[in-house]
């Protein structure tokens, strides 16, 4: 075991192979025939119920609207979301007839693109590397394997990735998150398990800079067996990073389950307030019929979907498009 820092606890970094990086991500026509499928069982629920009022509807009254409300709803985009969409659509047929069902699909689209796009900002580059990503959230939302494809996925865009095993207090979560980098090809900082998810944060921000990586990606607790609450740990986390990294952490990433639809917004809630949070990774897409999850975050919260999770294998991490998403929802 090499002692990387003095005074500390000696890091053991896992030597992935780094000999080839992983499969580029796909492009723009594979991106979009995979976001279709992994928005299959919302758009099967969803998108009938839309064709059924396309269908049926020559000019749009009030009827079509509340059957659009109850669609919209059943995937779980939420009311106050819905109640923006819908208010939206009526404004628009007081000032302009709104001409059939197509017409009415067209301008839904429009809405939920404008709703997912509004959240999106560039993330700065630090001035100088690292770039520091937390991932954060529950336990069984998916943050270490999301760490481990978001490796790959860095890897993919010809960035050099240092994995950070800071969630201490779950067990196997560093062996699973070891496995992760060895199947990404990168390296990773860890430390005993139980250990100060600080103090090997600190271990991991210096290698990462000592080594001059592009990105140091950071998976933390979902829950604390001590004393101290979990959102006070990642405060001291990012206070840690802060210091040895100028604007560190640069994003902070909350892994949510998409399955759980509406009742992980509480989770979203008690996160922005305390984590900072600056984007969503919506995992396990592809099981659930709950797919408008992503709209209620988007408006909820202002905050923007980055990635969407459908499927366990290494490149099933897409960077998220708004624009994509609409049109396999609701083609």
């Amino acid at each position: 075991m090499i002692k990387l820092f003095g005074g500390k606890k000696d890091p053991q970094p896992n030597t992935g192979t780094t000999e080839e990086p992983p499969a580029a991500s796909p492009g723009p026509l594979g991106f979009f025939s995979r976001m279709k499928q992994a928005v299959t069982r919302t758009r099967e629920s969803f998108s009938a119920k839309i064709e059924d009022i396309v269908s049926l509807t020559r000019t749009v009254d009030e009827s079509a609207l509340e059957d659009l409300e109850s669609a919209l709803l059943t995937s779980d985009i939420g009311v106050q979301t819905t109640t923006e969409v819908l208010d939206a659509l009526r404004d628009r047929a007081r000032r302009q007839a709104i001409e059939g069902g197509q017409e009415l699909r067209d301008l839904l689209k429009e809405q939920l693109r404008t709703i997912l796009e509004a959240p999106h900002r560039a993330i700065a580059a630090p001035p100088a590397p690292p770039r520091v990503t937390f991932l954060v959230g529950v336990n069984g939302t998916g943050k270490t394997t999301t760490s481990g494809k978001l490796a790959a996925w860095l890897r993919a865009q010809n960035h050099s990735v240092l994995l950070c095993a800071a969630d201490t207090f779950r067990a196997a979560a560093i062996e699973q998150l070891e496995v992760w980098a060895g199947r990404s090809g990168v390296e990773m900082i860890k430390t005993r398990q139980g250990g100060d998810p600080a103090a090997v944060l600190y271990d991991a921000a210096c290698a990462a800079k000592a080594r001059s990586i592009d990105d140091l990606i950071v998976d933390t607790a979902g829950r604390l067996h001590t004393k101290s609450g979990l959102m006070d740990e990642l405060d001291k986390m990012r206070r840690t990073a802060a210091k040895l990294i100028p604007g560190a952490p640069h994003e902070v990433l909350l892994v949510m389950d998409a399955t759980t639809g509406q009742n992980g917004l509480q989770q979203a809630r008690l996160f922005t307030q305390a984590a900072g949070v600056t984007g969503i990774v919506l995992t396990k897409l592809d099981g659930t019929a709950k797919g408008g999850i992503a709209v209620a975050i988007a408006r909820e919260f202002n905050l923007p979907v980055r990635f969407v999770g459908v499927g366990e294998k290494m490149e099933d991490l897409l960077e998220f498009s708004p624009a994509d998403f609409v049109d396999a929802l609701l083609g």
